[in-house]
């Protein structure tokens, strides 16, 4: 994708718990951002066109296309492939399947998303559970890491978690522009003899792909080396990595919160507020999980960013601001011709294992 032929995304605008309200005000905040990118909104036309239009200049960027349907968080993904194709989350998939738009974002329930995306996208050859990735805060030159699964599928084998290695590793190159990342294992600890079985053979595969993949494995890495600069890009099946993402999100919540009552404590704690507005606006930006809100859905025939379905403006925006970044550099099919590269190396380590 070039600048002269900037990408579009398809958004779906009715699944997140904030409503379209939310979604209208992300993507405005988006083009604020930069005025080149350009969507296709699915949802209420009824609802979606008095919104747009209170935003001075918005609907020159975006289509609407009606959807009646709405995912709710509480759908099974079963009742949404049965019932789900007059959704808007179904058509915002659609657009990235037929070639109109270069990637989809949506703020709807997470387990229908995927099995949408999985049934109307198809999964890449090769790759038997997609993963969710996200990007991490971190200590890195880039100030993030790559974290993968945060909660595509609470199950990964051995082999699974080699695969989560080769699309982390592709996606911390297009994202954060890494040659070479640095890979590590999520375990309870570094020693070599800690952990379940299926770690320590994945430990074996993912080293001995290492070198043939390009990348650095730098062994176990435990919970506290998540948001460090040990390594750039962090593997883990998606139970672990969604119980370590809520728990990450909650406590810079919290850190936020404590700070603001601190500083509320005394008139003398109010001065050194003022004193430090600076620095507390830097931090409270660092620790903002809205900011850095987007899970991207690898091993997938398309690129589908699942923003939380909390966001306010400012999270949609950051959701949308990482599909386009996506979209821009192609990622969809460097990631495909990345995961068909190594293949045979998957392949060959776990026959060697």
């Amino acid at each position: 994708m070039t600048d002269a032929t900037p990408p579009v995304l398809s958004v779906d605008a009715m699944g997140g718990d904030r409503g379209p309200e939310a979604v209208v005000a992300g993507l405005a905040r988006a083009v604020h951002k930069e005025p080149a990118m350009r969507f296709v909104l699915h949802g209420d036309e009824a609802a979606l066109r008095p919104l747009i239009a209170k935003r001075r200049g918005l609907s020159d960027h975006v289509e609407v296309r009606h959807a009646e349907g709405v995912v709710s968080m509480t759908d099974k993904p079963s009742q949404v492939m049965r019932n789900g194709k007059g959704t808007s989350m179904w058509a915002a998939v659609d657009c990235v399947r037929d070639g109109e738009a270069q990637a989809c974002v949506s703020c709807g329930n997470t387990g229908a998303l995927m099995a949408v995306s999985m049934i109307r996208l198809r999964k890449l050859p090769g790759i038997n559970r997609p993963a969710i990735a996200i990007l991490w805060p971190s200590r890195n030159p880039s100030g993030f890491n790559v974290m993968l699964d945060v909660g595509a599928d609470i199950k990964a084998d051995a082999g699974d978690l080699l695969r989560y290695a080769l699309m982390g590793t592709s996606y911390a190159r297009n994202g954060l522009h890494l040659a070479r990342p640095r890979v590590g294992l999520l375990n309870v600890g570094t020693e070599e003899h800690k952990g379940r079985g299926e770690l320590h053979e994945a430990h074996d595969l993912i080293s001995q792909a290492a070198d043939d993949a390009e990348f650095d494995f730098a062994g176990f890495v435990e919970g506290g080396d998540i948001p460090g600069d040990a390594v750039d890009v962090i593997v883990t099946d998606g139970f672990t990595g969604n119980v370590a993402l809520k728990t990450g999100e909650g406590t810079a919540a919290f850190v936020r919160d404590m700070l603001g009552e601190a500083f509320r404590a005394t008139p003398f704690s109010k001065i050194g507020a003022l004193f430090a507005m600076t620095s507390l606006t830097r931090l409270g930006k660092r620790i903002d999980p809205r900011r850095v809100n987007g899970g991207v859905f690898l091993g997938l025939k398309g690129t589908v960013v699942k923003s939380h379905g909390s966001a306010d403006e400012t999270g949609v925006a950051a959701a949308v601001g990482l599909a386009w970044d996506l979209a821009r550099a192609g990622f969809a099919d460097r990631l495909q011709a990345r995961v068909a590269a190594v293949a045979p190396l998957a392949e060959r380590a776990e026959d060697e294992a």
